[in-house]
């Protein structure tokens, strides 16, 4: 069966920008905002579709993902430390560390889980295709538990709307993996293959997120696709964009029927970025269907 495409006009480009690495796109139902980070270039972002304007705030360290906190403000991931963030009054306070022993190795993506748990990863840099990195969960007493350990760039994270499955990316394992998730304990369980990226087209699986159908929406970095998965890993359908590296998606607008997605231009040589000048951009594609509000860490 042929994969219906979403492509050409009906992709939008609704913030142009030059981020390096822009990440962790997430929607804030009561702002009407949305937030996201460019790793490398050590900022948060917040933008309003209405109006076009994106606010920029600069951290001391690389950022590499966001959450939003029950209390106000955000929870980060810099390069080694979990962070509270107030964007509005610059408060930064930092929390937990991990991987001291490993100097090469930072944070990459997160997410909270429904019962408002953080749950972010780390991986080699530069050493991306080497199993060091490990899955953490952060609860909201700041305890810090490793999950899952020899990870190969951890990456998007997600659950299914019942909140009993967990998706989970190993970017140069060229795999999502599935867990069974056992909500009251916060466990995981029956770890398996969801979905694999042949390696041969030149691409890799990166952030990801679930709809409100429990279909899956992963990132395929090095052909510009966002592909969405039914619950079985089938390819259902997929959007192509303008840009080759889209790394980040979420749902968003009053009625989380739009995908936001956001993109990097990270190690691009000069000749592909006069080819893609819009790398680093955010787009936004409506697409007739709901994704889930996202959740907040509750701590």
């Amino acid at each position: 069966m042929a994969v219906a495409t979403i492509s050409g006009d009906d992709v939008q480009c609704i913030l142009k920008w030059d981020a390096v690495v822009g990440e962790s796109p997430l929607w804030h139902q009561q702002q009407r905002r949305l937030y996201w980070v460019d790793i490398q270039g050590k900022k948060v972002h917040r933008f309003n579709p209405e109006n076009g304007r994106n606010e920029t705030f600069n951290l001391p360290d690389l950022v590499t993902c966001l959450a939003f906190r029950k209390k106000g403000g955000l929870l980060l991931t810099l390069r080694k430390q979990f962070a509270f963030f107030d964007p509005d009054s610059g408060k930064l306070e930092m929390l937990a560390t991990v991987e001291s022993d490993k100097p090469n190795n930072r944070f990459n993506d997160g997410r909270v889980d429904p019962q408002g748990r953080f749950w972010a990863g780390t991986m080699g840099d530069p050493a991306w295709d080497q199993p060091v990195g490990n899955l953490y969960r952060f609860d909201s007493d700041q305890t810090l538990t490793r999950m899952w350990t020899d990870v190969i760039c951890s990456n998007g994270t997600a659950w299914s709307p019942d909140g009993r499955t967990m998706y989970y990316t190993e970017s140069f394992r060229y795999a999502i993996f599935v867990y069974d998730f056992d909500s009251a304990t916060g466990s995981l369980a029956n770890r398996r293959i969801f979905a694999e990226v042949d390696r041969k087209v030149g691409a890799f699986p990166d952030g990801l997120c679930v709809d409100a159908e429990g279909h899956v929406w992963s990132n395929q970095v090095g052909i510009g696709r966002v592909v969405r998965y039914d619950p079985a890993g089938r390819i259902e359908r997929q959007i192509q964009l303008p840009v080759p590296r889209a790394v980040g998606c979420t749902f968003g607008g009053d009625d989380l029927g739009t995908l936001f997605i956001t993109s990097a231009r990270e190690t691009m040589t000069p000749q592909q970025l006069q080819n893609a000048p819009l790398s680093g951009s955010v787009f936004a594609v409506k697409l007739g269907v709901r994704g889930q509000a996202a959740k907040s860490f509750d701590g």
